[in-house]
């Protein structure tokens, strides 16, 4: 495939870059973990890595402090990823200068966020990700913004997507996919313990780590429910909804809660297992005709599958949600997961079955030429591209802006866009808890005291922004 795609890239303005991308990656040494092998480009004009400039009040703000290493992949929520056309959202690997940590970060054009109508969905998801942490989740470190785009700094995990693996026709053992099943109930059960309903459990969205640990990721159309509320909204996946997110739509219904997350990790099970998936859905599936289609057709599971891995799934693919395994109580009581030891599998030290190999990235390796080649907005050009900006709009009259609508709507991302920096987060919860002296008490009361006058002014004047959902 490289030869041809590199024939093709030869075309292009950016066919320099992309061989010199090629040999950067070729030169290091096989054994080297994808990351390393990504930094050793040769050369200042090597495209890994490429400098970086993030305004905002975080510590990745400067080319000074960050650097991006490659484009490993687009997500556009309900829109089928086309070669010609950009993402709303792109994810590229990053490292802060001052730790050497890698991280992954996720960027979404406003402009594009905006015409797609998704600019709520990335400010639920920043909402829900600030107030949550676990070991099983792809958690965000840090968010911030400029002109162009917004950005959400996540945990790195360089072991791929199920979705990848299954493409490259890997197979799960039976207790490989038991693991994931485990790993994944430590995760609803804590979001559940957040009022979290995920919404769109699937392969694409879950990542493993370098060890093969799944991490569940992707929080755009998650929704809050809080004790005894019920959400009604068709969202998710098809193939993976749950059938009580179909009847609430078609008829109704008194809704649906959090067992539908577990309804879709046992579709993601059975499709590990057997290479598709349990009902033959696809998105183009009027939603009526789906109702009919859990009310009649019944689940084939394969003869050779263990009774106990048959019997799991049973109750994760059970059609009433009252019947069906849907709380980590429900798992730990499960026969099948008898002898799991929770409190190891909760620290990591439970070995996968499945470990992805450490010499590769795992990811389309094309998302990097598409950045290069086809991305009209290529992120190594920001700097360059921000500034003629800035000028343009400078010398422009205001009352003549060619579109007011956009404007405002930017306007409001920049106003209302939430900054957040877990690691300056963590520093200050540790300072809290330990012990102040009595000066440093005194000093801190005060601050309290000069601060507290602001908060009934500030919520006066200033409406709230938050929408029901």
């Amino acid at each position: 495939m490289w030869p041809g795609l590199m024939r093709t890239a030869a075309l292009t303005h950016g066919a320099h870059r992309c061989r010199l991308w090629l040999r950067a990656s070729s030169s290091a040494s096989p054994s080297s973990p994808p990351s390393q092998r990504l930094l050793r480009a040769p050369g200042r004009d090597a495209w890994a890595p490429a400098p970086c400039s993030w305004p905002g009040p975080v510590p990745l703000k400067t080319s000074g402090h960050c650097r991006v290493t490659c484009a490993v992949g687009r997500r556009g929520r309900g829109w089928r990823r086309r070669r010609d056309i950009p993402s709303a959202v792109q994810v590229c690997i990053v490292q802060k200068r001052d730790t050497e940590k890698m991280y992954a970060m996720k960027y979404m054009n406003k402009q594009q966020c905006v015409e797609r109508d998704e600019v709520r969905n990335v400010f639920r998801e920043l909402e829900i990700l600030q107030e949550i942490e676990h070991v099983f989740l792809v958690n965000l470190w840090y968010s911030f913004q400029d002109e162009e785009d917004m950005f959400m700094v996540v945990d790195l995990l360089l072991g791929g997507d199920l979705r990848y693996h299954l493409q490259q026709n890997v197979q799960f053992s039976e207790d490989t996919v038991r693991l994931y099943i485990c790993e994944m109930a430590l995760a609803l059960d804590y979001l559940r313990s957040q009022h979290i309903i995920h919404r769109d459990v699937k392969p694409d969205n879950i990542l493993l780590d370098e060890q093969g640990h799944a991490h569940l990721t992707d929080f755009n159309i998650a929704t809050i429910i809080k004790d005894g509320e019920r959400a009604t909204a068709l969202a998710g996946t098809k193939p993976y909804m749950a059938p009580e997110i179909f009847q609430s739509f078609v008829s109704g219904g008194s809704g649906y809660s959090f067992e539908v997350d577990w309804w879709s990790v046992g579709v993601l099970a059975y499709e590990l297992l057997r290479g598709w998936r349990p009902y033959d859905i696809h998105s183009s599936n009027a939603v009526e005709s789906l109702v009919q289609l859990f009310s009649t057709a019944s689940v084939q599971y394969v003869p050779t599958w263990s009774k106990e891995m048959v019997g799991l799934l049973r109750k994760l693919l059970t059609v009433d949600p009252r019947h069906r395994v849907s709380s980590l109580q429900d798992m730990q009581a499960a026969p099948s997961l008898a002898g799991v030891l929770w409190q190891d599998l909760s620290e990591k030290k439970v070995a996968p079955g499945f470990v992805p190999n450490k010499g590769r990235l795992h990811c389309d390796p094309t998302f990097e030429l598409e950045e290069m080649i086809l991305e009209s907005r290529p992120l190594h050009k920001k700097k360059k591209r921000l500034a003629k900006n800035r000028s343009r709009d400078s010398s422009r009259d205001s009352s003549q802006s060619e579109n007011d609508y956009l404007q405002d709507c930017l306007d409001a991302i920049q106003q209302d866009f939430v900054i957040f920096n877990r690691e300056k987060l963590k520093r200050s919860q540790d300072a809290l808890s330990e012990p102040l002296s009595a000066p440093e008490a005194a000093d801190t009361a005060e601050d309290r005291e000069r601060a507290s006058p602001a908060l009934p002014m500030c919520g006066s004047i200033c409406p709230s922004r938050l929408t029901e959902s």
